[in-house]
C-alpha cells in the first residue's frame, strides 16, 4: 500500500511538471514563429511568409489599412512594404490552448523607394496552432 501511494505521488508530481512545462515550450515555439515571420518580411522570403500565415489572415496596418494574406504577401514581394531594418522589441506572449496572443513594439527603418522612414509602432498578433504549426491569423498595428 505504501508503494502504491508513493507511485501515485510521483505520477501526480510528474504530471504537474509536464503541464507546467508545456506552456513554456509553446511560448518558445511562438517566439520562434514570430522571429521567422520578422526575418521573412525583412528578407522578402515569400515561401516562408506563405508557410507562416493562415489562409484566413487579416493583417491590419497602423494607418487603418486591412489586408488579406494575398495582399500582405504581394506588398512584401513587390516592395510596397520594404525594410532596411526590422525588429520586434519588448515582446510578450500569452498562450491559451491553440491560440497565442503576441504584443510587441515594431521598430523599423521602412523603405519608400530610396527614402528611409523610421517606423515605431505597437503590434498585436494572433497566432493559432493549425496542423501542428503556429500560423499568424491576425495582426493589428497601432500608433502609440
Amino acid at each position: 500500500m505504501k508503494k502504491v501511494k508513493l507511485l501515485i505521488g510521483f505520477l501526480c508530481l510528474f504530471s504537474g511538471y509536464v503541464a507546467a512545462a508545456a506552456p513554456a515550450s509553446a511560448d518558445k515555439d511562438v517566439a520562434k514563429a514570430v522571429d521567422h515571420l520578422t526575418q521573412a518580411m525583412l528578407t522578402k522570403d515569400i515561401p516562408e511568409l506563405q508557410k507562416l500565415t493562415a489562409d484566413s489572415l487579416t493583417y491590419g496596418h497602423s494607418s487603418g489599412k486591412i489586408q488579406d494574406k494575398k495582399a500582405f504577401i504581394a506588398d512584401i514581394e513587390n516592395g510596397t512594404s520594404a525594410f532596411k531594418t526590422l525588429e520586434m522589441q519588448n515582446q510578450t506572449i500569452t498562450v491559451s490552448g491553440d491560440v497565442a496572443l503576441v504584443r510587441h513594439h515594431f521598430s523599423a527603418q521602412a523603405l519608400k523607394g530610396t527614402e528611409v522612414i523610421p517606423t515605431e509602432i505597437e503590434n498585436f498578433q494572433i497566432w493559432q496552432k493549425q496542423k501542428g504549426q503556429w500560423l499568424l491569423v491576425g495582426r493589428q498595428a497601432f500608433k502609440f
